[in-house]
């Protein structure tokens, strides 16, 4: 199963692992990369130093393409966006802003520019900037997220640019990826599902989290300061959820309430003051895998859904 993604990132399957701050390290990336997919390094709020590090482990650990996400709200990006580029990176992902001002000198190094859009003006910006495709995350995603749905989203984004668009938001199995074709996008970005991967490492108390989460499991926090982050519901979120609505408190100081609570959550499992980042699709994910074979259970549920789709339609035809 392939498509221009997998042409232009050089790749077996048009699936990429979302760049998760604090989660997608070199060991998951390199682990997505062998085994076909694009597996991408989460640049978060890391210094350049420290990005640099996963680079070249990842290097060590796969001879396949894999990437680096910019998070443009960081203190760093300016540093990992020249980082890139010195290390010879073959694809960026970009969330939290808009890459305009590096495209360029992205683009002249020979790096594939994919930016996350949860919009149709963003990504009419990333493509008149040099982008070679876009990623249309919808809000059923996990981490910072947009307004608009996957389902509504990835179709208008299609309709509105000439290049490639990736579908991402609310995918973890075979139905997911084959909804997203059919919607128009070329390949899909999945972060959720890869939280369980036996290479991801993060907490144990976090995979767990994971795995017994349901539909309605999850919480949309910070609408307030103007980038909203999806995470599982806790006595954390919940009490950080109902402190937007508290007028005595200042932007700065709910600003400060979740700072730090995510690598509480990744290093240390911590179940009372952790954010513990999840798509709206955890209810989906059930056990812990590794990448090979999370990538391989896409595949095969996608060709499974796509053939059933077109023999019920040849069958209906022919009655």
């Amino acid at each position: 199963m392939s498509s221009i993604i997998s042409d232009i990132l050089n790749i077996r399957y048009p699936i990429l692992q979302g760049g998760m701050a604090w989660i997608s390290d070199a060991t998951l990336a390199a682990a997505v990369s062998n085994a076909g997919a694009l597996g991408i390094i989460a640049g978060g709020n890391a210094p350049a130093a420290v990005v640099g590090e996963e680079i070249r482990k990842a290097k060590k650990l796969t001879d396949k393409p894999f990437g680096v996400n910019i998070m443009l709200i960081s203190p760093h990006a300016d540093d990992i966006a020249r980082l890139v580029i010195d290390e010879n990176v073959k694809v960026v992902t970009t969330g939290a802003g808009n890459p305009s001002k590096y495209i360029k000198a992205w683009t002249e190094a020979g790096i594939t520019v994919i930016p996350v859009v949860p919009s149709v003006g963003l990504a009419k910006m990333a493509q008149r900037s040099g982008a070679a495709a876009v990623i249309a995350e919808g809000g059923e995603a996990g981490g910072h997220v947009g307004e608009i749905t996957t389902m509504a989203l990835v179709p208008q984004v299609c309709d509105a640019v000439d290049i490639p668009v990736i579908a991402a938001g609310g995918i973890a199995d075979g139905r997911g990826v084959a909804a997203a074709f059919m919607l128009g996008a070329k390949g899909v970005q999945i972060g959720t599902r890869f939280l369980v991967a036996k290479e991801c490492g993060i907490h144990q108390n976090y995979k767990d989290k994971v795995i017994k989460a349901k539909d309605i499991d999850t919480i949309a926090t910070g609408k307030r300061l103007g980038h909203p982050v999806r995470s599982i519901k806790t006595a954390f979120s919940r009490g950080l959820f109902a402190k937007e609505y508290d007028s005595a408190i200042s932007n700065e100081e709910l600003e400060s309430l979740g700072a730090g609570s995510l690598k509480l959550a990744v290093v240390d499992g911590d179940n009372e003051n952790g954010c513990f980042l999840a798509g709206q699709i955890a209810g989906l994910v059930k056990k812990e895998e590794s990448a090979k074979e999370i990538i391989d259970d896409l595949i095969a549920g996608t060709k499974a859904v796509l053939g059933k789709v077109s023999e019920e339609f040849v069958q209906k035809g022919q009655g």
